[in-house]
């Protein structure tokens, strides 16, 4: 299958080689030209290039200004993915940019799908990859056949292509508050004296066996925040697209507020580089361990 694939960095990196991997025909684009390093496959020079005579383009960038970026003007994807071209953004974006998307996309007599992915870059190198799909159901059947190449298990959600997103984004709100539990709770028994591996080991292997505690809970354990996994600015990022859509519905959700300002308290502190587990870390401090 003739596949372009816009945006290189830690997520898209992994899931690009998958794709080339399993014998597609893959056209890269990333506006860093080395972070293709280790593909093998052709780089475009613009986004509309990699678009181009395809059936499809996915696109894995930071947020959505780099999606709008890529998608308008002459050297857009809008401009050059042919007409009934099925556009795949695992992104993760606002609610109101992939509905942006979809109504854009058939404007221009092309297909529109969002399938943003959870996973770290190790999961997306790995092919272990959650899929969270939302589109039309023949839209969906031509990408699955990628979706097993990219990811261990897809979950198709809704015909409408935005639910995915605010899916995702409700997703990532819990993981952010799992990490700020774990960490206050780690900060509490660690000043109270108790061993934190061992506490960890008890809380993993018994009420909380799952991945997210135990991923989230070893790196606070070893305080391995850099180099990031997932950036602190892309979760911040996300707190308030999370935000956003409450807002829209009318939906209050008070912890997504204080995540918020443990995200604006980890940036005063210096915390754009490290990754956003690192907003675990700030109950301790706050108690004086560190």
């Amino acid at each position: 299958m003739k596949i372009g694939f816009i945006g290189l960095g830690q997520m898209g990196h992994g899931m690009a080689a998958n794709l080339i991997k399993a014998g597609h025909e893959v056209t890269l684009y990333n506006r860093s030209r080395e972070k293709a390093v280790g593909l093998d496959a052709p780089i475009a020079a613009t986004p509309g290039q990699a678009a181009a005579g395809k059936e499809m383009v996915f696109t894995m960038l930071a947020n959505d200004a780099a999606l709008e970026a890529v998608l308008h003007g002459p050297d857009g994807i809008l401009a050059h993915l042919p007409q009934g071209g099925l556009h795949i953004s695992c992104s993760t974006i606002a609610v109101a940019t992939a509905e942006m998307l979809e109504k854009t996309h058939a404007k221009a007599g092309q297909r529109y799908l969002s399938a943003p992915v959870f996973g770290r870059p190790d999961a997306a190198a790995a092919a272990k990859l959650f899929i969270a799909a939302a589109g039309a159901k023949a839209d969906i059947d031509a990408a699955q056949p990628l979706f097993d190449v990219i990811g261990q298990r897809s979950f198709v959600l809704s015909e409408t292509p935005s639910h995915a997103n605010l899916v995702k984004l409700s997703g990532n709100f819990l993981i952010v508050s799992v990490i700020e539990a774990l960490g206050e709770a780690l900060a509490l028994v660690g000043k109270g004296g108790v061993d934190k591996a061992a506490y960890l080991e008890l809380l993993t292997s018994t009420l909380f066996n799952a991945p997210v505690y135990k991923i989230y809970g070893q790196i606070l354990l070893e305080q391995k925040f850099s180099p990031p996994g997932f950036a602190a600015p892309l979760g911040q990022k996300d707190i308030r697209l999370v935000l956003q859509a409450a807002e829209a519905l009318n939906v209050p959700l008070p912890l997504a507020s204080l995540l918020r300002d443990r995200f604006l308290t980890l940036m005063a502190n210096g915390g754009e580089k490290l990754d956003w587990a690192a907003i675990g870390a700030l109950a301790a401090k706050d108690s004086g361990q560190a």
